[in-house]
């Protein structure tokens, strides 16, 4: 009875913990819609092509985890912003989780 415990409490600890579970990607979509989409429609890039969102894209220029999507959208790079000043944590949060869950399943 012990063991079981132990092992619920560490399957439990991996679910909580998972960043990609506490992202909200409904609020992400709504801010994507009105903060990215107008350079990003579709996971594109409309000022420079070969950094769109898709999957590809985010592998190659080594942005393919919500954690180094989320740093992108705090500090910007070249041409991208930075929305550290206009979105929260939470926000930057919600819109990695989403963006990245947008390019695994390609855009649809």
């Amino acid at each position: 009875m012990k063991t079981f415990a132990i092992i619920l409490l560490i399957a439990l600890s991996f679910v909580f913990n998972s960043p990609v579970l506490a992202a909200d990607t409904a609020n992400g979509a709504k801010i994507f819609s009105v903060q990215c989409a107008g350079c990003h429609a579709n996971g594109g890039n409309i000022v420079r092509r070969g950094k769109t969102l898709k999957l590809k894209a985010l592998n190659r220029n080594h942005v393919d985890s919500q954690d180094a999507i989320a740093t992108l959208v705090t500090n910007g790079k070249n041409n991208m912003s930075a929305y550290k000043d206009r979105l929260t944590a939470k926000e930057i949060e919600d819109v990695a989780a989403y963006v990245l869950e947008q390019a695994e399943n390609g855009w649809r």
